[in-house]
């Protein structure tokens, strides 16, 4: 009998692998950082200009919706509440949100509306923490905008009325807006983790009213801890994906059977989550590429953040990196979608991926002479194609020192010379195995 696939419910999100994260809110209109009311221990009170300035006039969830199909992406990641506790949706257990602060908009619903109209998965980002809530912990916290505030010193919080009101918080979204793919919950640090948060009875909750939902593992976790999901008995807040955040891990995450576990990098388009006012520093569509091959070549997916103006727009740079990032996925996304680990060894010149018996070789470094598919057992290659076009493999003096790799050649001429890459982003050359052998008896 084979063992059940506890990662079965990520098969989309692993077919999918890659996704735009969209950090939006109140602190946009401030641009210097989501953060801001923590590092610059700011009150309420002075917060609330920008709770009052969010009015985007520009914003259109269908424009959001066409940047992240023209980028290739297959799923998205909003905001629905950060830490500052500004919700994007309409709660019944809050006016702190964009329904009540002027704009009357409820961004959620229409986001959820036109990410499905064209096609995209959607997941909402909920924050654990809010910092605007009388009950959540203030003086002696780590992130507490009040942590070091003497009129807070000895003051009592209710945090059992808090998580009732994020618990509820958390059913709204879960059930007001139709099917939910993700839930993207951040962050537990220190005391704060595991059932500090009742985690088990709000997973309850969530798996309940959205069945097929996906959950980080955030709930136990940070951007830079795996929690129990890589255990063979995870708790039932460990999540079905590790998120690890502004980085991309050495090799594939595993558990500590060795198997992979899936996982998610996310990572910001310029230097910061949200729009940040001065910060052009832009990853390029070069960069971005590689990366996402490098990700999907561990077993991972890509979710690349934007940063709306505090308007409503995404960018016209930022549309332009991301639409020559589809470009390159419309030519080449069978190597990215439903492809992973080719569990071979990492070639100099770039990586491999693999769908089955098809491995794709991600070509970054030009070689000198022929290309040597390093690892891949040359008496299985059916067939080359480089660009939809089927080659042969080259057949050189140079090589027949080397009976046991196969080798192709970047031009028509002869093999022995040096040719450009096709493609100087990434040349991808499709190569199509046969069946591996089955011994006889078995």
């Amino acid at each position: 009998m084979v063992a059940p696939d506890r990662h079965a419910r990520t098969n989309w999100f692993r077919d999918d692998r890659f996704g735009m994260f969209i950090h939006w809110g109140a602190f946009s209109v401030h641009g210097r950082g989501e953060w801001l009311r923590s590092w610059e221990k700011i009150s309420m009170e002075d917060y609330q200009p920008f709770i009052d300035g969010f009015t985007p006039e520009a914003f259109d969830a269908d424009d959001w919706a066409r940047t992240a199909v023209a980028a290739g992406m297959k799923y998205a990641v909003l905001t629905a509440k950060h830490h500052d506790g500004f919700c994007l949706f309409d709660s019944a257990h809050s006016t702190y949100t964009s329904v009540h602060n002027g704009f009357g908009r409820d961004v959620v619903a229409e986001y959820v509306e036109a990410f499905r109209r064209h096609g995209l998965k959607v997941g909402l980002y909920f924050s654990l923490i809010d910092w605007s809530h009388p009950g959540f912990p203030a003086f002696g916290d780590a992130h507490h905008p009040h942590r070091d505030d003497p009129a807070y010193e000895g003051r009592e919080h209710d945090f059992d009325r808090y998580l009732d009101f994020m618990h509820a918080q958390v059913r709204e979204l879960a059930t007001n807006y139709g099917q939910i793919d993700l839930m993207w919950f951040d962050f537990s640090y220190d005391d704060l983790t595991g059932e500090a948060w009742r985690a088990g009875e709000l997973v309850e909750m969530v798996r309940e009213l959205q069945p097929g939902i996906l959950l980080d593992n955030r709930l136990e976790a940070n951007g830079g801890s795996f929690g129990s999901i890589i255990t063979d008995s995870p708790l039932p807040w460990s999540g079905d994906f590790v998120s690890p955040e502004q980085l991309i891990p050495a090799e594939g995450i595993l558990d500590l059977q060795g198997r992979p576990v899936p996982w998610e990098a996310c990572i910001t388009l310029n230097n910061h989550w949200t729009h940040f006012f001065g910060d052009e520093d832009y990853k390029t569509p070069r960069m971005l590429v590689r990366k996402l091959v490098e990700i999907v070549s561990k077993g991972g997916n890509l979710l690349l953040n934007v940063g709306p103006h505090p308007d409503g727009r995404i960018l016209a740079e930022e549309q332009q990196i991301l639409a020559e990032v589809g470009g390159w996925l419309s030519r080449n996304g069978d190597s990215i979608y439903g492809a992973g680990a080719a569990d071979l060894p990492k070639p100099e010149w770039g990586y491999y991926t693999r769908k089955g018996d098809v491995l794709y070789a991600h070509v970054f470094e030009p070689p000198i002479g022929p290309l040597a598919l390093v690892g891949v057992d040359p008496t299985r290659i059916d067939s080359l194609e480089i660009g939809g076009r089927r080659v042969e493999r080259a057949d050189s003096w140079l090589i027949e020192a080397y009976p046991d790799t196969a080798f192709v050649s970047f031009g028509e001429g002869d093999p022995a010379l040096t040719y450009p890459l096709p493609d100087d982003v990434d040349t991808v050359i499709t190569i199509r195995l046969t069946p591996p052998s089955i011994p006889h008896g078995e």
